[in-house]
Order: C-alpha cells, then structure tokens, then sequence
C-alpha cells in the first residue's frame, strides 16, 4: 500500500476542521516485521539523500514537529531520523521561554536555532508555540511585557500568524526548506498512553502532573491549532495532519514526507573541475610511489 502525502497535506487556504482529519488510518504495514523493514528502507534512504544534501550544500531543510503531550514526536524523531549523521542534523526543544528570550520578540529565541546550508535541523515545539499555548493561556501573552497586550488579542494572533508566514517566506527564497507536522492524536488515545506511562515505572519520568492541567484545555488546543494550520499552511511551508494513534504508522507517514522532499530538491555532488582532477591525478601518483 502506497503512502500519498498529499492525503495529509493541508493546502494553502483551506480551512481545517478535526473532525475530518482522522486520528487512525488503515496501516501502511501488514506486520511488526514489515513495519521494521519499510522503516528501515526509509532510514537507510534519508541517510544517502542526507549525505548529499550536505555535499551539494545549497539548501536547509527544517522539520517543525507540534502536538498534544504523549502524541508521539520524541519517538518519531528519533525513529525516522536514526540513520541520519549527527554532524548533520540538529533536534532542539523549546520550552518556557527564559526571561532573556522575553527580551526579545517571540521569534528570536527559535531564529536562533535555524539549520545552515546542508543540515537538518528539527523543531521539537517551535516558535508556533506562541500561538497556541500562548492563547490557550492568555495570561503568558500578559505576562510577555508587550506594550501592546492588551489590545483586541484577534488581531495579536492575526499579527503573529502573519509575522511567521513572513518569515517562512523568507527562509524559502534563501535556501530552506521546511515541513511541519502536526502530530494528530485522539483524545482517548492520549489517556490509553498516560495510563501507560504511570503503569511502566519505566516510562514513569515522562509523565507529570502538568500534563493533566493541560488536558482539561483539549478543546481550546484543539481550536488554536485548527486556526493556526488554516492561516499558515502554505505551498512553500505546508502542514501535514498525521494520524498519531498508530505511532508506526505515524513515522512511516513522516518518513515518507521527508523523502518527498529531500528527493524533490533534485541535488547533485558538486562536479569536479579540469584543475581539480589534475591535482587529484598527481596526488594519486605521488601516493602510488
């Protein structure tokens, strides 16, 4: 069964609503062994593709991953991208930010952290946080010291949304490509896994008390990332809604996408010049002595 990332695609302008976007599709696997295997073909793939991204060394790929707790984006990242060389890629998270990241305006702190030409860089969280937890709890917004908070807080979000497609524009006209994910698990899903992560004492540090304050808020999030995805979707920085219940599928479905687009960039080695085999050939000679 072939995987189309267009099914997960949200085109730039349309409006999303969840409840058309499901949380669990058929499988793309037949079993935990083929599972293995067609991530495995995957992995192997980016690696070669990642290797002459970094040769050819003209673009930056930047993967943004969001989602509610327990969805699945740790496990995704560190899934899919395994076989990738460490020197090039890079995974940062983004918490609260510190109060010299308030200092600043609230893409800074993220600008920051951007890939350079030939890596991959990946956003665990990302400045799209300031749209979402931001207005679930309008009092962080307050709390940001901008001279203008108090103002009508639909023309903040308005501002902001546009102040990131801005920016997004701009990192693909310079080079970058970008990807964003959108990580999108059930509510009763989400309980199943927190249940799991209380019963395992294993997996006993991944959950906190938080997460639940934060699970009472599931229809405000759920309401915040539906209008964010509509307003910064775009075909040169698109989303992709992934169906997160199944967390293998999850990462052969976010795999998929990042072939798609390393393959789409049409890269090629850097083709060696008269002078340069020249001094190739006499070293070689010097080294057959």
């Amino acid at each position: 069964m072939q995987i189309s990332s267009s099914e997960f695609r949200v085109l730039e302008g349309n409006e999303v609503n969840f409840r058309k976007w499901p949380t669990k599709i058929k499988p793309f696997y037949t079993s935990k062994e083929h599972y293995q295997m067609l991530l495995g073909e995957h992995v192997a793939r980016l690696s070669a593709l990642q290797q002459l991204l970094y040769a050819s060394n003209r673009f930056a790929i930047l993967l943004i991953f969001q989602a509610m707790d327990a969805a699945g984006k740790d496990g995704a990242i560190r899934h899919v991208m395994s076989g990738v060389n460490p020197q090039g890629c890079q995974v940062f998270s983004f918490k609260h930010p510190s109060a010299a990241e308030l200092e600043h305006d609230f893409l800074w702190r993220t600008t920051r952290d951007l890939p350079e030409r030939g890596r991959i860089g990946i956003f665990n969280r990302s400045y799209y946080e300031e749209v979402l937890i931001v207005r679930v709890h309008p009092e962080i917004l307050r709390g940001e010291g901008l001279f203008d908070a108090r103002r009508d807080e639909k023309t903040v979000w308005h501002d902001r949304y546009r102040s990131i497609a801005d920016l997004e524009k701009h990192l693909h006209v310079n080079g970058t490509r970008i990807v964003k994910f959108y990580l999108h698990l059930s509510k009763e899903e989400q309980r199943k896994r927190f249940l799991e992560r209380i019963d395992n004492p294993e997996k006993n540090w991944k959950f906190s008390f938080a997460d639940i304050e934060e699970r009472k808020f599931w229809k405000q999030y759920m309401m915040a990332y539906e209008e964010c995805l509509s307003a910064t979707s775009t075909q040169n920085a698109p989303w992709y809604v992934v169906p997160a219940d199944d967390k293998e599928n999850a990462r052969l479905i976010v795999s998929t996408i990042v072939l798609e687009t390393l393959e789409g960039l049409e890269m090629s080695y850097p083709k060696t010049t008269a002078k340069r085999r020249q001094e190739l050939q006499a070293i070689r000679a010097w080294l057959a002595k």
